[in-house]
């Protein structure tokens, strides 16, 4: 199958990472028993760093540059709006009809009201935004997550979550089905770059911070995983998300 193929090369990719040498635990940080492979994924952290420091985020910066904030919007939207049908298809597969029949309303209104989803009329209009992906449906059917992994661009995630993103990939409809190479890739591109556009300004705030860069992204992504998973229903509200990842 497709996917165990890309699975594989999550891993192979994780492999050539950790090759550049396994980064140290520093002095004074608290192992995490969530993180039994620290070592080896501070170094696949620190490469995505160096790769989102030299390529992603100065192409953002020109990308907010050159774009006026209201085409930016409407980018965003238009992204949200065809993530919301595949939202819709996960809270069916989670037992919430009632969410999955709100998520297929928004696309309806956002697409014929928002001219084809660069507006979100829905969400003024009383249907809130849901955002669901395989890694939360996996642990909704009970399976656990598993040690906290860093993927070779596309950053926190978790034994679960990796088989997760992996389905996300594989299902991803609309770009499968674009016979165009050329516009898929720039679709891609472009929704890569929309993504780190959100929390442009959050790694900023980060990296001025007297912290452990690495272990605030952890600790963040594990409670806002839980807190997805459980519908905040045990867990109080996460830490915010530094990084968006487009896939989840």
């Amino acid at each position: 199958m497709q996917w165990l193929v890309k699975l594989k090369r999550f891993v192979l990719l994780s492999l050539v990472a950790g090759m550049v040498g396994c980064a140290s635990i520093p002095a004074g940080v608290e192992p995490s028993p969530h993180d039994p492979w620290e070592p080896f994924n501070r170094s696949v952290f620190e490469f995505n760093e160096g790769l989102d420091t030299y390529l992603l985020k100065p192409v953002v910066a020109g990308y907010r540059f050159v774009l006026p904030e209201f085409v930016r919007d409407g980018i965003y939207n238009f992204f949200s709006n065809y993530s919301d049908i595949y939202t819709a298809l996960q809270n069916l597969l989670q037992g919430k009809p009632d969410y999955a029949f709100s998520d297929l309303m928004r696309v309806v209104v956002n697409t014929t009201f928002g001219l084809g989803g660069l507006i979100d009329m829905a969400t003024p209009g009383g249907l809130p935004k849901h955002k669901e992906d395989w890694g939360q449906t996996f642990g909704v059917w009970g399976i656990p997550s598993g040690p906290y992994v860093v993927l070779p661009f596309f950053g926190p995630s978790n034994v679960r979550d990796t088989f997760g993103t992996a389905a996300d990939l594989e299902s991803d409809y609309l770009f499968r089905l674009l016979p165009d190479v050329a516009l898929r890739n720039s679709l891609t591109g472009l929704r890569v770059v929309n993504a780190r556009n959100t929390y442009y300004e959050a790694g900023d705030l980060l990296d001025g911070a007297a912290i452990d860069k690495y272990s605030f992204v952890r600790d963040a992504y594990i409670q806002r995983r839980a807190y997805q998973i459980n519908e905040g229903r045990d867990d109080e509200e996460p830490l915010m998300p530094v990084y968006e990842n487009p896939y989840q």
